[in-house]
Formats: structure tokens, C-alpha cells, sequence
């Protein structure tokens, strides 16, 4: 941007102790040194801002692009899902017309013999404990069965004073 090297800078400097003078001169230098922090926040900010958005820009065409691919896939899968339905229906027709003329008596088109029983969840009451320890393996084991306080610990394993 500028071509300042270290002369130049030198001899500015000069100049303004001589306009300035040397009490107020450290008082401008450290306002200067603030806006000029200031300032390259403010550039900061500014390109990251602009960054952001561009980034912005690039997720909104991407996005566009997958929801259309999307909307594509969904169009294709519901084009053959209905060709494959027509097809079936065309399959299934052909063999309910033969049925129906060779036993029309016996079995009817429109209803099915075999119901499906109802769906039941493999752990019904999955609130009950299935599996219990005995008491015996505990008291053996040590596992305590009972939540005690810290002192009542203490008062109950305390050794007992022999008079």
C-alpha cells in the first residue's frame, strides 16, 4: 500500500517532535498506535464479514442443488413405485379372474383368509425385574442392601469400648 521504510519513518518522526514537541509527543503516538489498532480491527471485521457472506452464498447453492437432487430421486422412486404398482395390479388381476372362475364359491377375491395377528412388543412388562439375586448371595457377597449415611457407616463398624 505505502512504500514507508525505515528513513521515512525517521523522518517523520522528526518532524513531529519538532511540531508536536517532546511532552505531548508520547500522548499523539499512543492515540495513533489506538486508531491505527482500530482500524485494522475494523479491516478485520470487514473481510471476515464478507468472507461469512460469500460462504453464505456458497452453502445457499449447494443447498439448492441437493434439494433438487432430492426432488428428482423423490420424482423417479414415485414414477417406479407406481409402474411397479400398475404392474401388479395387472399381475394380480389376471390371477383373482382365474380364481374366482375356478373355485368361485370357495374364495373370495376382495378378502384375505389368513389375518395377521397384532404386533406385540418382545418385553411386554419390561418394568419388571426379571432376574433377582437372592438375598443369601448378597449377605455373602457383601453388597449392601441398604444406603446408609457416612456416620451411621462409621457408628455401625466402630469397635465397641470395653469398660
Amino acid at each position: 500500500m505505502f512504500d514507508i521504510g525505515l528513513s521515512k519513518m525517521a523522518l517523520i518522526g522528526a518532524v513531529a517532535l519538532v511540531v508536536i514537541g517532546p511532552e505531548k509527543l508520547p500522548r499523539v503516538a499512543r492515540m495513533a498506535g489506538t486508531m491505527l489498532g482500530r482500524a485494522q480491527r475494523y479491516v478485520a471485521d470487514v473481510k471476515a464479514e464478507v468472507s461469512r457472506s460469500m460462504e453464505l452464498d456458497e452453502l445457499r447453492k449447494m443447498k439448492d442443488s441437493v434439494e433438487t437432487a432430492a426432488r428428482d430421486v423423490e420424482h423417479s422412486i414415485h414414477e417406479q413405485t407406481s409402474q411397479l404398482e400398475k404392474g401388479w395390479d395387472d399381475a394380480t388381476k389376471d390371477l383373482r379372474d382365474d380364481a374366482s372362475m375356478t373355485s368361485a364359491s370357495s374364495f373370495e377375491s376382495d378378502s384375505y383368509s389368513a389375518v395377521m395377528p397384532a404386533y406385540r412388543h418382545p418385553r411386554k412388562n419390561w418394568r419388571v425385574k426379571r432376574a433377582a439375586v437372592p438375598q443369601w448371595y448378597k449377605a455373602r457377597a457383601g453388597v449392601r442392601t441398604k444406603a446408609q449415611s457416612g456416620a451411621a457407616r462409621v457408628a455401625r463398624f466402630r469397635p465397641k469400648k470395653f469398660l
